[in-house]
């Protein structure tokens, strides 16, 4: 499943034999520095560009044997260079070339998530434009609360979304230094002049000071990042289910041809895609927290991060970037339904309107108390049953004594609250053109 939906870029950042070609990159730069600098020969470090490879079984076997990553690593690739070999990875520690290494691959993870949250955004913009001035009813607490449009919903989110472009360029800047300042990070071994000159090679900051370890506060802040990427999923997803819902109706994902919802009921039309992306989002949550548990290290370093990261690092990069690719398909296949908006709308016989009228009656000499009360019991009878509360409050002599018949239906009108929408939209989107009045809004069952 999750393939139909990630491009195999993100999965193929978390390979052994892309990790190890990044290993193999920052060696390269290293050495080059290096030979530059006239620390090792020049002819050794043409042996190596023109010879080193690396392949991911070879390390594998060689692992077998010494128990150890990088050492593996680098004994394969000696093995290519011959003589050569024996200037790679110099004056570094392990974790100057995993660490380092690792911040290039969150960096391209971070891009491919970069260009789904902008395609997500897209398809936001264009549902909240085209339902700019479709009515609905706002609800808190679940409850009828006031007429809102379902483009004022979708605008929300977009903004929600543009918040988390700014998040995730933050949080890649942070994740994106390396370290060459050896196995306690006090550069005995290579000065911070060679350290500034290879991350600049490879497009990144050098760590202001490390230990032995990159510091992994930034990579908490990554995934705290990610979390609440998918939080925000989950916040969407969770209103399309509502919205789903038989009583309500008023959205529903698209049920495709041939699709089943039951194996034993027929009828059933199931939001399968949101409920799968709240699911997902707990599993993000739940890396975060053990990315925060990661920064505590035992002094210098330790590498109870390591076991961890192999995990929470690739799940949580490429569970988001399917998160993102599969809202943006139900959301720009999502049937949504006017006049079902407008049927709930009118459910309650106008209570969404008592605000309305409370304050008019403010404005016709009642005071504030004395009409709250006044409305709340008409909407209390309502609730009830029996009349509708529109039909009670044009019968109520105490309206009627401060309101006439046209100011009262004046306050069961849905205009007020569309009345700043183009205002609103026009901030959002500066370029949009102007949405359609309620009247050409499109028919239950269109897009």
């Amino acid at each position: 499943m999750i393939s139909r939906y990630t491009l195999p870029g993100m999965g193929a950042i978390w390979t052994d034999q892309h990790r190890y070609q990044l290993w193999l990159r920052v060696e390269m730069e290293l050495c080059a520095v290096l030979a530059g600098r006239g620390v090792i020969p020049s002819r050794a470090y043409d042996t190596i560009r023109k010879r080193a490879s690396v392949s991911a079984e070879r390390v594998a076997a060689i692992e077998q044997t010494v128990k150890h990553d990088i050492i593996a690593f680098v004994s394969a690739v000696a093995e290519q260079v011959g003589e050569a070999g024996k200037y790679l990875h110099y004056g570094v520690t392990s974790s100057d070339i995993l660490d380092t290494a690792l911040a290039l691959q969150l960096q391209e993870a971070a891009d491919l998530i970069a260009a789904k949250l902008n395609a997500l955004r897209s398809t936001l913009a264009r549902t909240a434009q085209r339902h700019q001035r479709t009515p609905m009813v706002g609800r808190s607490h679940g409850v009828h609360g006031e007429p809102i449009t379902f483009g004022w919903k979708a605008a929300i989110w977009h903004e929600e979304i543009a918040r988390h472009q700014e998040r995730l360029a933050r949080a890649r800047a942070v994740i994106s230094v390396g370290k060459f300042s050896g196995s306690m990070g006090t550069y005995a071994h290579l000065s911070p002049a060679i350290e500034a000159a290879v991350c600049e090679r490879l497009g990144l900051t050098p760590a202001p000071i490390s230990n032995q370890v990159v510091q992994r506060d930034r990579h908490a802040d990554y995934l705290q990042t990610l979390a609440l990427i998918a939080a925000s999923i989950e916040k969407i997803a969770t209103e399309i289910r509502h919205l789903q819902r038989t009583e309500v109706r008023e959205v529903e994902e698209l049920f495709a041809e041939g699709q089943r919802g039951s194996s034993s009921m027929p009828h059933k039309r199931n939001p399968i895609g949101s409920e799968n992306l709240c699911g997902l989002a707990r599993v993000i949550r739940a890396n975060s927290q053990a990315a925060l548990e990661n920064v505590a290290l035992w002094h210098e370093r330790d590498i109870s991060h390591s076991s961890v990261e192999r995990i929470i690092l690739p799940d949580s990069t490429i569970l988001l970037d399917y998160m993102l690719a599969r809202l943006e398909s139900i959301l720009s296949t999502l049937r949504v339904y006017p006049d079902r908006m407008k049927a709930n709308l009118e459910l309650t016989g106008g209570l969404v309107f008592s605000q309305q009228l409370m304050l008019r009656l403010v404005q016709h000499g009642m005071t504030r108390d004395d009409a709250y009360t006044l409305i709340q019991s008409l909407a209390a009878k309502a609730w009830d049953g029996g009349e509708t509360f529109k039909a009670l409050v044009e019968r109520d002599d105490r309206v009627k004594k401060r309101l006439s018949a046209s100011q009262i239906a004046d306050c069961f009108s849905v205009k007020p609250f569309l009345a700043h929408v183009d205002e609103v939209f026009a901030r959002l989107f500066p370029t949009a053109r102007k949405a359609p009045s309620p009247r050409t809004t499109r028919k239950a069952g269109r897009k």
